[in-house]
């Protein structure tokens, strides 16, 4: 198989992550899977942009808006398959195995969810987000999502909105979204900062008002 696949990173000032996330790549490019990395700018002071000249990414940039960004970074991309990714969520060992298998599936997947902490309370919020994704068909970009190009535009691609847009497009994607064997690993630091029910809690009442038809303006002020 040829390197179709293109794994898009939505950033804003995200150095930190970049540095983590970026060496799990490196098993993609060695199994020939990976045609392009792309990171779609939304405005960032730090290091985010060296980092990516320096991966060797295709960088694209515009307002800070996470469906924004995530939808011109598919429009740069000239795989086959998208794999999109947030910058701080780590691939797992063997996901070029894993990816290409799905890619001769033919069908849309997520990974499963863990958090870069110990402890129950990680756990609990990890297990909750792989509950909700099985049952409820309702994976976030957190996990990753991997979708063909076909059926990425054929659904209409992510929303130009700057919450949400993760639900947006996987509640059309629905019971067609497969969840690949191994897990990514994405940061803690938001929970550490909020506190892990608390944030967990917000995270479910802004779903919830989602759904309900909240605009998701004013959802990302709450976020």
């Amino acid at each position: 198989m040829r390197a179709e696949l293109s794994i898009v990173i939505p950033t804003l000032d995200a150095a930190e992550g970049l540095g983590r996330a970026l060496p799990a790549l490196a098993e993609g490019l060695q199994e020939g899977l990976i045609r392009e990395l792309i990171i779609s700018d939304g405005g960032s002071k730090d290091a985010t942009l060296e980092i990516a000249d320096e991966a060797g990414a295709v960088v694209v940039t515009g307002e800070a808006s996470r469906g924004g960004q995530l939808g011109r970074g598919a429009a740069a991309a000239g795989g086959s398959w998208l794999l999109f990714l947030h910058a701080d969520t780590v691939l797992p060992s063997g996901w070029a195995t894993m990816v290409r298998a799905q890619m001769e599936d033919g069908r849309p997947a997520f990974f499963g969810l863990r958090y870069d902490a110990a402890g129950f309370a990680p756990a609990w919020v990890a297990s909750w987000a792989n509950l909700r994704s099985w049952v409820f068909h309702l994976p976030y970009g957190d996990q990753g999502l991997l979708i063909s190009r076909s059926e990425y535009d054929a659904v209409g691609g992510y929303p130009d909105i700057a919450l949400m847009e993760d639900v947006a497009i996987v509640r059309v994607l629905g019971k067609r979204m497969r969840r690949l064997p191994g897990k990514v690993t994405t940061s803690a630091a938001r929970y550490r900062q909020a506190g892990w029910f608390s944030r967990g809690a917000r995270n479910l009442v802004l779903l919830m008002r989602y759904l309900m038809g909240a605009r998701p303006e004013d959802l990302a002020r709450r976020y």
